[in-house]
């Protein structure tokens, strides 16, 4: 009997011990990261998406700035062309150049949907109004997707700095934190309205 507990017991500990290093956590917070990652990437291509049409349609309905519509239509071709994998979200730059981009292409929207209010008669086209709603529903579904992307990447930043889940990374794992998705600081600025 003794032999047998003796045999047992090692093997109980080691598994109160690993159930406790925190190593599945971690790798199911990162998870969670990279899935969050995944929901904001699908929002931010709906809104690359949605921007021809809207170009196409004011096109057509007004005799529009050209710098405008070029800038759409460059910070579109820009945001689409970076892109981010979730083996980069620990990379400080790759994703300060990532929110650069999209930046840029909700600021030109933004001087875009504010020019707008210059010319009623695109404001009454239906087609116009329906990509309207659609675009500023994207824009709040990328608000919440970045809101629920950084939760998810505070729950991991915090598991993989938690005692005793930090010792388990230093040794095991050896998983980096992950960026937050911080606003652009072009984004704090108004649009201005010239008439």
């Amino acid at each position: 009997m003794f032999r047998f507990i003796s045999r047992v017991f090692p093997f109980l500990i080691a598994l109160v011990m690993l159930n406790g290093c925190g190593y599945n956590t971690m790798q199911q917070n990162e998870e969670a990261v990279n899935r969050s990652w995944g929901d904001l990437e699908s929002q931010l291509q709906r809104r690359a998406d949605l921007v021809p049409n809207l170009v196409a349609t004011v096109k057509g309905a007004a005799n529009f700035e050209k710098e405008t519509l070029t800038a759409v239509i460059e910070a579109r071709a820009k945001a689409t062309s970076i892109n981010i994998t979730p083996d980069k979200l620990s990379d400080p730059a790759a994703m300060a150049k990532f929110q650069a981009a999209q930046g840029q292409l909700s600021s030109s929207l933004s001087r875009l949907l504010v020019a707008v209010e210059r010319y009623p008669e695109l404001k009454a086209t239906q087609n116009f109004r329906d990509l309207q709603v659609q675009l500023e529903g994207t824009e709040n579904r990328i608000s919440v997707a970045r809101q629920r992307y950084n939760q998810a990447v505070e729950v991991f930043n915090f598991s993989i700095r938690q005692f005793p889940n930090s010792v388990t990374n230093s040794v095991a794992l050896k998983l980096k934190p992950k960026e937050y998705f911080k606003a652009d600081e072009s984004a704090k600025a108004v649009p201005a309205v010239k008439f």
